[in-house]
């Protein structure tokens, strides 16, 4: 019943306008109505998304719940929105996480609330319309749509460096995105379109797509963000606020992996095929490099960020692997299973990443410290939250029956089919994952109360429980339960291997 309603629009507009009327509820005084108003909205979102996946066809690979309207004929650009196997995961995760971000501001945010909850809410359907356009244009101003607000939560909300990390974070972004424009205008030029399924059909010469594949790769290599352009996103972390450092963990960073799949695989097979030598070994430098700069970090929101980097390694690897199981000839269900794996852990780390930055924010509020040194013994004072942040830290180590285990375990398994030494590569961040957590994990729960300050904190609250909760049940239902993800993203996964494999051989 649902197929008929223009559900996508819904689901972008819903936010972006209610964020509009949040702002519009004025200064302070008017606190508790901008909040009210902000969770209204944003479980409203969350409920028009569903119908996305209980109706979704699991059995065919096309593009579902389609909207395609005329915006600018001359340029011949459609406000077109479509949905598949892939990017549907990432839109209910979008506003799944948005409403937890909502409630996990609830009292921390005391000044400017209702422009704080508004950016939230218009950043989340900018990212959502990211994750449905099938229009390059309509693509590209999303993509630098979401910018803006993420800049001024930042620049507004952020920690003492706040300015810095925001520059920073804008001018390696906006940089990236500049190449991709020139090669979504070059490819409208071709095409004489710009329909993202016509890019698809193009056939392009190796050289042509060599340039088109190094532009993508810069715009969607500083967002996940891969070795050597990674350097700007601890330091969006380290002054971000709490809320601004989820959605950047855990839905900002799986644009650019998305970017992959939508544009640079499909539309650029020979030169995917020729550079995954260059991919393989940038993401196994984030797998291995990146977690040992995360076992040194003092501060536990930096920790975190490398991590970060370090897991989205696996999701890359599990993209670009596909080439080296084809070259060997191999049964390419592990090819499927590598890119199964990547988006697997794209969705697992959104949640993961949430829950340990949400953890940090946590014990943030109560002591205004995230330096690891300053903590010790934090167990026996706040026993219900240690629970919590042991659970989550399992995740984020790989733990079997946790989702953080699912996606790297397929990729792993993935990468055997193409060489042995990727996969020995990929499963070495097993053990150094495990390192940098539980060490961390050590030092800020265990022990001895560490000082005065450990001493009087007080355990989670009603609201910080419920939010813990959720993404517990989440974590270790995905982990046990893998199954309504695969289900849903397998015809599509197989019909994008399928074209790049006969695009490519062709």
């Amino acid at each position: 019943m649902f197929i008929d309603w223009p559900l996508l629009s819904l689901v972008i507009w819903t936010p972006i306008f209610g964020g509009m009327l949040v702002l519009a509820t004025g200064s302070d005084k008017n606190a508790i109505e901008a909040k009210v108003l902000t969770l209204v909205v944003a479980l409203a979102t969350f409920l028009i998304s569903l119908p996305l996946y209980t109706e979704f066809n699991t059995q065919v690979a096309s593009m579902q719940f389609v909207e395609n309207i005329h915006w600018i004929d001359r340029f011949k650009i459609n406000y077109h929105l479509g949905v598949d196997g892939i990017s549907m995961p990432l839109i209910l995760l979008t506003s799944f996480t948005t409403m937890l971000v909502v409630l996990a501001g609830w009292e921390v945010i005391t000044k400017r609330v209702a422009q704080y909850m508004a950016a939230f809410l218009i950043m989340e359907g900018l990212m959502i319309g990211v994750f449905a356009a099938l229009d390059a244009a309509v693509f590209y101003v999303f993509w630098e749509a979401m910018l803006i607000p993420m800049f001024i939560v930042i620049g507004i909300w952020g920690g003492p460096r706040r300015v810095y990390a925001t520059i920073k974070f804008f001018l390696y972004t906006f940089f990236g995105s500049v190449f991709m424009l020139i090669a979504l205008l070059y490819l409208a030029i071709k095409t004489g379109s710009f329909e993202i399924l016509d890019f698809h059909a193009l056939k392009l010469g190796l050289d042509a797509q060599i340039y088109i594949f190094i532009a993508f790769l810069l715009a969607f290599a500083v967002k996940i963000p891969m070795f050597p352009v990674h350097t700007w996103l601890p330091d969006a972390h380290v002054e971000a606020p709490t809320g601004g450092s989820v959605i950047l963990a855990a839905i900002m960073l799986k644009l650019g992996a998305y970017g992959f799949l939508r544009f640079s695989l499909p539309i650029t097979p020979d030169a995917s095929g020729t550079l995954d030598w260059l991919m393989i070994a940038l993401s196994l430098i984030a797998v291995v490099y990146i977690g040992f700069v995360a076992l040194a970090q003092q501060d536990m929101k930096k920790l975190i960020a490398y991590s970060s980097i370090s897991h989205m390694g696996f999701v890359t690897l599990g993209f670009f692997i596909i080439f080296a199981i084809a070259r060997n000839d191999a049964d390419m269900s592990g090819a499927i299973m590598g890119i199964e794996g990547g988006i697997v852990q794209m969705i697992s780390h959104g949640f993961i990443s949430a829950a340990m930055f949400l953890c940090v924010g946590v014990l943030y509020d109560r002591m205004h410290s995230r330096e690891i040194n300053d903590y010790g013994g934090v167990v026996n004072t706040m026993p219900i939250f240690a629970a919590f942040m042991v659970l989550f830290a399992m995740a984020n180590a790989g733990l079997p029956g946790t989702s953080g285990f699912v996606g790297e375990f397929m990729v792993i398994l993935s990468a055997f089919k193409a060489n042995f030494w990727y996969a020995f590569l990929a499963a070495i961040t097993l053990i150094i994952g495990a390192a940098y957590t539980l060490w961390m994990v050590k030092r800020v729960l265990f022990g001895e109360v560490a000082n005065k300050n450990v001493a009087a904190l007080k355990d989670v609250n009603s609201r910080e429980i419920l939010i813990l909760s959720i993404l517990a049940v989440t974590v270790l239902f995905f982990g046990l339960y893998p199954a309504p993800l695969l289900e849903v993203m397998e015809p599509s996964v197989k019909n994008l291997l399928h074209h790049v494999m006969q695009t490519k051989l062709n």
